[in-house]
């Protein structure tokens, strides 16, 4: 861990183990936390998404053992390593369970693979008849491991290290499953989404009761927090927007919170744009996470004031280094240090990342 940025403990006395194996009462200082519960801090947290990936050495070193990425986030003790590795290399102040978001479309019976190079595939899943026939539910025997690999983490984590769990959204995750891969505007999924409204409505609401169950299960695992990545959402229309993207996020906030009280929630709408502000005013989120592309007025002004932000460095900007990304970072914390930060990245940091400009950055925050 870094030896200029301490987890500190600022009590634990009075602990009690509840029925989930967490602790009831503890008040481990944990600063992500803090930010989530809207108290600004000096020194803004960090964590990077997908810091636990190709850009690190020890990473790859691990990934060449296994046969897929997602053989790797099924093997519980690989996949805790890796979550663990950049916390033990940077000192980050929140750990991100190593894990995809199409894990729930696999556990609905929906074969998914990772091909080198060229992302996620599954089946596409483009007619309404078949899309009718989908389970109700996620076969949670599948999804056992993940949950096994944050009990892992939970035991190694350092005190002051907050540990967030996520999902995809329903809408991302749905336009894989109707395309069978990523494509450049998600149009397949937009076009069956206005063909096939009923049966593509079906979908989300499948999507949406799995993931609410699946951030349930690793709140209860272990997790801190969870983040709920639409990374597609800015690609819809303003009403598409509010009917795929708020309103499916709306009811797992609401499930979610039904079964944990007082649970911690960061969504993270890629691409929203102005439509953030409607985002957030919908939704009872704890935290929104900004993309680089979000103008840092419009995110102080707008959106700050009305929920502690998440973000929202260049990933490109990482990537430069030097006097860029010093730019980069300033830019962030001049706008948005006043309130309540977690510093991050717009998106997840690119494989090709030298680990020297993390090292830079998180000098450039920190110090």
């Amino acid at each position: 861990m870094s030896q200029t940025h301490r987890h500190t403990i600022t009590n634990t006395k009075n602990l009690v183990l509840s029925g989930e194996g967490c602790l009831i009462g503890e008040s481990v200082h944990k600063p992500l936390l803090d930010v989530l519960n809207g108290n600004r801090q000096s020194v803004p947290p960090v964590w990077m998404m997908r810091q636990a990936g190709r850009y690190l050495p020890e990473y790859m070193a691990i990934r060449k053992t296994v046969g897929s990425m997602l053989d790797m986030c099924f093997a519980p003790k690989l996949a805790a390593e890796v979550t663990l590795q950049p916390i033990r290399r940077f000192g980050f102040d929140g750990a991100i369970l190593f894990s995809d978001i199409l894990v729930v479309p696999h556990a609905l019976g929906r074969l998914v693979r990772f091909e080198t190079g060229e992302g996620p595939r599954l089946d596409p899943l483009d007619d309404p008849a078949a899309m009718m026939k989908l389970p109700s539910a996620a076969d949670d025997s599948v999804l056992a491991p993940i949950y096994e690999t944050i009990r892992l983490v939970k035991a190694e984590l350092p005190p002051g290290v907050a540990f967030l769990g996520f999902c995809g959204g329903p809408w991302t995750v749905a336009t894989y499953m109707v395309a069978g891969r990523g494509t450049t505007d998600q149009a397949p999924a937009r076009l069956f989404a206005y063909r096939h409204p009923e049966a593509f409505a079906h979908l989300i609401d499948i999507l949406a009761a799995a993931s609410s169950d699946y951030l349930i299960r690793q709140i209860r695992a272990g997790v801190d927090a969870v983040q709920i990545f639409d990374t597609w959402a800015g690609i819809l229309a303003p009403d598409e927007f509010e009917r795929w993207c708020i309103a499916p996020t709306r009811r797992i906030v609401a499930d979610v919170r039904r079964a944990v009280p007082g649970a911690k929630i960061i969504g993270f709408p890629r691409g929203a744009g102005s439509k953030l502000k409607h985002y957030v005013e919908g939704l009872d989120i704890d935290a929104v996470g900004l993309d680089w592309m979000v103008d840092l007025d419009f995110a102080r002004d707008e959106i700050q004031r009305r929920r502690p932000v998440q973000g929202n460095l260049d990933p490109l900007a990482l990537r430069a280094g030097g006097a860029a990304l010093d730019r980069g970072v300033d830019a962030v914390l001049a706008s948005l240090g006043g309130g309540p930060l977690v510093f991050n990245l717009g998106h997840g940091i690119l494989p090709d990342t030298p680990i020297a400009h993390v090292e830079q950055m998180l000098k450039r925050v920190r110090g």
